[in-house]
């Protein structure tokens, strides 16, 4: 399991999509003090963020099924460009509210976090790739 360099990208994926949870994506202040925006303070950007933790360490337990694999590997990217646009939504609605805020600025490394999750689940779909040309090559030395 661990030995493909498919698993590691898609652990990879999951721990800092984990990490969705730790750090915020948007400071802004309304009136008073410094607000902050999660994937906590949100019910959507919390089901997203579950969704691109869990996703990926199911993928890395179906090992034994590469079109499963990939799928949910799929999958993932999607729950992930999801995520990214409702992050994005909610930051222009809260930019349009009445009153405005005052000051406001994303939260680095918040908003980096899908896309570099983005990136290792499509490193690890290329490695599945990889190891589907394999068994082909390899079926057909036989």
């Amino acid at each position: 399991m661990i030995q493909r360099i498919q698993s590691l990208w898609l652990f990879i994926a999951a721990f800092v999509s984990g990490a969705l949870f730790i750090f915020p994506l948007y400071h802004y202040t309304v009136a008073g003090p410094e607000q902050l925006m999660g994937a906590r303070n949100d019910y959507m950007l919390l089901i997203l963020a579950a969704l691109m933790t869990v996703i990926p360490l199911l993928a890395l337990f179906m090992f034994g099924n590469r079109k499963r694999q990939k799928n949910l590997c799929w999958l993932s990217l999607l729950s992930s460009a999801a995520f990214i646009a409702v992050m994005l939504m909610k930051i222009q609605n809260l930019k349009s509210a009445v009153p405005p805020p005052v000051s406001d600025n994303f939260a680095l490394p918040g908003p980096v976090i899908p896309v570099v999750a983005i990136v290792c689940v499509i490193l690890a779909i290329r490695g599945i790739r990889r190891d589907e040309a394999l068994i082909r090559s390899v079926d057909r030395l036989r």
